[in-house]
């Protein structure tokens, strides 16, 4: 069973319960109270009444039956007494010798001996209920005049129907309900509270969701399984708006894709183009020409075929169909190595270049090692490409931080405006005119960003205007 079910079901069972438990605690407390009160009132009554008679009859010395007790065996007396007594709801039994003698009314021998049994036992007057009545009884021991001895039972009525029935039976009516109405009225709401509101405001939620508003958030509220439905819906909310802000992200980066390649791939071909009809027109008309515009064009094709390349890697990237081949590689190593891929290169553009180790030790890395020497070769290649030094300078440093490996590639070239800086690593971003001349993708930093961060590591950068860059990145040691 469910707890939604259980729920319905125990708030259905105290709709029942409730109001009667209430009612038969209430009609008890109402009957206690009820016969406390009058039965006080009344048995103070029956009690006055009860000893101005004890008073009058068996006073020491001056009652009438201690005076004379013979009359207690006198017919007429007898007869008189009952005529008085009958007038107060009181009655007489006289026991002599352990039988009944007289009796103003007709009680069984069973009730005069439970009067006599509670008079052992009960020294206070109080209420018993003899033959279906209730009375007030005194016992008195009494000796006749020949020395016998008995008792005089002297019982005061109480009346049976001082609660009366038929109020009573209405005000059980009403109290069950008013109790079942209260109880009603409380329950509902507290469902209403934990149940419908939140199912009224999840299907407001689900039509603002319904007509694209993925902003409208889903309160979480009510009993657990109504809870969990609107956890549940929260989490579809926000993966949904995710999606859709993944979506037009993608759509955004596509058309910027479409707009940037387009302008990158239209200069290079351009000139391929004005190349070729040089060629074909006869401008280049010694061989010498020839194959200088020959050279140009092979150099514009490999411009094209590496900006290609780096749309395709750049592509995988974002679609997480790159894997990573990690292995175990020693630091200092594998980035002299990529120095020493590069240095060449750069010598011909007349800049320096040197590996400075700071590390204490040998220090491994679990990484991919093309991947990493993609950026290297990236980050030098910008440097390269924007160095406006005659005599160029990049240091590549290579230091140890806690559980990481840090590496800055420093130059002293053009550097970055200040505000351009926290865009650098976007995609086809480029700082300002002049580098927009340079031939690139505009890809270089943003892949470089995707595969550090591929490796669990950061990628940051420092730069002074004029001054030069540092590019700086992190890798976990082994």
């Amino acid at each position: 069973m469910s707890r939604l079910h259980k729920h319905l079901v125990i708030t259905n069972i105290a709709i029942m319960i409730v109001p009667l438990l209430i009612t038969v605690i209430v009609a008890s407390a109402y009957i206690f109270v009820s016969f406390t009160i009058f039965d006080t009132s009344i048995s103070s009554e029956s009690i006055k009444n009860l000893t101005n008679v004890e008073y009058e009859l068996f006073k020491a010395n001056s009652g009438t039956f201690q005076k004379n007790p013979e009359f207690l065996l006198d017919k007429d007396f007898q007869k008189n007494l009952t005529i008085r007594l009958s007038s107060i709801n009181t009655d007489i039994v006289i026991i002599k010798n352990s039988k009944t003698v007289y009796s103003s009314k007709d009680f069984s021998q069973m009730a005069i001996e439970r009067c006599l049994d509670f008079s052992k036992h009960n020294y206070l007057r109080s209420t018993v209920d003899l033959d279906g009545t209730p009375y007030i009884v005194k016992v008195i021991n009494q000796t006749f005049p020949d020395t016998t001895v008995g008792y005089v039972i002297l019982l005061a009525q109480i009346d049976k129907d001082v609660i009366a029935s038929k109020d009573f039976i209405i005000f059980v009516i009403v109290m069950f309900f008013l109790t079942f109405i209260i109880t009603n009225l409380i329950l509902t709401y507290s469902f209403s509270k934990s149940m419908v509101k939140p199912i009224l405001r999840l299907k407001d939620a689900a039509s603002e969701i319904s007509c694209g508003n993925l902003a409208h958030e889903v309160v979480v509220e009510g009993d657990s399984e109504i809870r969990d439905l609107c956890q549940s819906f929260e989490q579809m909310r926000l993966k949904l708006k995710e999606s859709v802000y993944t979506q037009a992200k993608f759509e955004d980066n596509r058309k910027m894709l479409i707009s940037s390649i387009s302008h990158d791939l239209k200069t290079p071909i351009t000139s391929i183009k004005g190349y070729v009809e040089g060629i074909l027109d006869g401008v280049a008309n010694s061989p010498e020409k020839i194959e200088k515009y020959l050279k140009t064009i092979y150099s514009k094709a490999v411009q094209v075929d590496s900006m290609i390349d780096d749309l395709l890697f750049h592509s995988k990237l974002d679609l997480n169909q790159m894997p990573f081949n990690f292995e175990r590689t020693d630091v200092y190593n594998f980035f002299r190595h990529c120095i020493e891929e590069i240095e060449p290169e750069l010598e011909k553009a007349n800049i320096k270049i040197e590996l400075i180790n700071m590390l204490p030790d040998y220090r491994f890395l679990f990484i991919d090692r093309t991947q990493i020497r993609r950026v290297v070769l990236n980050i030098l290649d910008n440097s390269k490409k924007y160095m406006n030094k005659e005599n160029g300078t990049i240091e590549v440093t290579l230091r140890e931080k806690d559980n990481n490996i840090i590496v800055q590639i420093k130059d002293n070239g053009a550097g970055i405006p200040k505000n351009d800086m926290p865009f650098i690593f976007d995609k086809f971003y480029r700082a300002d005119t002049a580098r927009s001349t340079k031939a690139g993708s505009g890809l270089g930093l943003a892949i470089a960003k995707q595969i550090i961060e591929g490796h669990q590591g950061k990628i940051w950068s420092i730069s002074k205007e004029n001054e030069g860059t540092s590019i700086l990145f992190s890798l976990k040691k082994l």
